[in-house]
């Protein structure tokens, strides 16, 4: 391709939208342009890009013997109704009315749709195993969305789904899906790494996230250099930590005014946030439940979740707070709150003699100890890991990263199929539920995943795989009819031998084509410029930024085999 041909144009100063190194590159380098928060136009360098990766995905699905097909992406509500999920998704999914009134949705997953449509094809055990694709646009109306591509609002996911008559052939869709994805991310050059994980609202008996550490991740992966032990920090369990033995103090009414925060408490008590306990106040599903960590802990609101097994979480409104405890946010207390529930982080019930809120405003409660002034039936491990715990495959000193979630795979079991009525019939001939599996990668993320990933301070660093083009020419004067002639040359032999190049005969200065090769990333360089009529050219792989005069012969043959290896 000539760049005087192409759609295209880059951009020297940093966006005032981009948040991130990545979004920042994407802007800079022409790849994507903003419609609107969280949605983006790919332009015809950053399609070259996504296309890679799809066909990437396409192969090694195939590969895996996965079928592809493709769902609308407008859908009714009553499938979604069957599942339950109509409204678990709550605001994020985009729903609307046809001219008739019937409720519909724009797909933001696709598991009720695929056990819908392949009910009639399963009838009976001969018709699987079965593993169906597709590729995408998939619809969430994010809260906040962010990062460009890694948090949007419209975005392409291959979603697969297979079909098993037992766990066992699950084991086998789930493993295969699982190799499938390795050899996807590597092909990609990503470093990542799969962690244990939370299935959410997808439900299942388990799931496994593919992720690429990064400072602009949504998730904190918890990891053990010492055995290899990986888990989303929303997953993975917390130490029972041991029982403090000291001897009981008399319980304490204290006189606290305009003190409601830790911070103001361990300056009043003159101690430590260790020696305190939060009780939160929150509405499950609508519902009031108190909620006690250690003052120093953070609350894990996806362990809440699944122990309620509810569908919305939020904090409480200060007016449900006032009802719950009769006092101003800030003093909430476990003794004599009004709520259905009370539910105490295990780690509450090993401590002595701590500080709590008294229900009362500018009121707290000291001296106290859980089994004597209040107890509760719901003890559970409901507070985040931190860096420090103890891994808990082997004991050792957990790290905690974030990380961009690339791909998700679960164990989805018969949730959905029982819900939809996807049965066969097995070999007695008694009806059975399919055995599901759920398999997502999200091709913008991963797209900028990999800038996260490969960058630097003059641009994207694409690998050879998903480059736009893996070879640009960059005669030095487009107006030196010696340098383009050699240019010309080569440019037509790489593109003889089936390598994607561009020739940059643009009639621009040296150091414009330059920056701009570097920005987007293309691989691979060669420079024509004074020494042309020697046939000599300098080569330049953007990855080391290391020039070397080779012959022009050379310098495709160079190309040649980095390229097709």
């Amino acid at each position: 391709m000539r760049m005087s041909k192409m759609l295209f144009s880059t951009q020297r100063e940093v966006p005032s939208e981009a948040e991130a190194q990545s979004h920042v590159l994407l802007i800079k380098a022409g790849m994507i342009r903003r419609l609107a928060s969280g949605v983006y136009a790919l332009m015809p360098l950053g399609l070259r890009v996504y296309k890679k990766i799809e066909n990437i995905i396409r192969e090694e699905m195939d590969a895996a013997d996965g079928q592809e097909l493709i769902m609308s992406a407008m859908l009714p509500a009553e499938y979604y109704q069957e599942s339950g999920r109509w409204d678990v998704f709550g605001s994020e999914m985009i729903k609307f009315k046809d001219r008739n009134g019937r409720d519909f949705c724009l797909g933001p997953t696709h598991e009720e749709i695929f056990a819908h449509v392949l009910r009639p094809e399963l009838q009976s055990y001969k018709s699987m195993p079965k593993t169906v694709y597709q590729i995408q646009n998939k619809y969430r109306d994010e809260r906040r969305p962010r990062f460009g591509m890694i948090r949007s609002r419209e975005f392409v996911m291959k979603d697969a789904y297979s079909f098993d008559v037992d766990e066992a052939g699950l084991d086998a869709s789930y493993n295969a899906m699982h190799d499938a994805y390795c050899k996807v991310f590597d092909r990609c050059g990503l470093d990542y790494v799969i962690v244990h994980a939370d299935s959410g609202a997808m439900g299942g008996s388990g799931s496994q996230e593919f992720m690429v550490k990064s400072d602009i991740g949504d998730d904190t992966v918890a990891s053990c250099s010492a055995c290899g032990y990986a888990a989303n920090s929303e997953l993975a369990p917390c130490p029972k930590p041991k029982v403090d033995s000291a001897d009981a103090q008399p319980l304490l009414k204290v006189h606290t005014p305009n003190v409601g925060t830790i911070d103001d408490l361990t300056e009043f008590f003159s101690c430590t946030p260790d020696k305190f306990a939060k009780t939160l106040i929150y509405l499950a599903d609508g519902e009031v439940v108190a909620v006690m960590v250690r003052g120093d802990r953070d609350l894990n609101e996806t362990k809440l979740q699944n122990y309620l097994g509810c569908a919305n979480l939020e904090l409480a409104s200060a007016m449900d707070v006032k009802d719950a405890t009769n006092s101003e946010v800030g003093f909430a207390g476990p003794i004599g709150i009004k709520a259905s529930k009370l539910i105490v982080d295990h780690e509450v019930m090993s401590m002595s003699n701590f500080i709590v809120g008294a229900n009362e405003t500018d009121y707290h409660y000291s001296g106290v100890n859980y089994g004597r002034d209040f107890k509760s039936d719901e003890v559970a491990d409901i507070r985040l890991i931190e860096v420090g715990d103890p891994c808990p495959q082997c004991g050792g000193e957990l790290e905690l990263v974030t990380a961009i979630e690339v791909g998700h795979i679960f164990k989805l079991g018969t949730k959905y199929s029982e819900a939809m009525g996807c049965t066969f019939l097995d070999a007695n001939a008694k009806e059975k539920p399919c055995i599901m599996g759920s398999y997502g990668i999200g091709l913008n993320r991963t797209m900028q995943a990999i800038i996260e990933h490969s960058c630097d301070e003059d641009g994207i660093i694409w690998p050879d795989s998903v480059a736009p083009y893996n070879a640009i020419v960059v005669p030095v004067s487009s107006k030196n009819e010696e340098q383009m002639e050699l240019a010309d040359q080569i440019y037509n032999k790489l593109v003889a031998a089936g390598i994607e190049t561009l020739i940059d005969d643009r009639n621009e200065r040296p150091g414009v084509k330059f920056k701009d090769a570097d920005l987007i990333g293309i691989p691979h360089r060669i420079t024509v410029g004074r020494r042309a009529s020697e046939g000599v050219v300098e080569y330049k792989p953007r990855d080391t930024g290391e020039n070397t005069d080779l012959t022009a012969d050379d310098a495709i043959a160079k190309v040649i085999a980095t390229v097709l290896r």
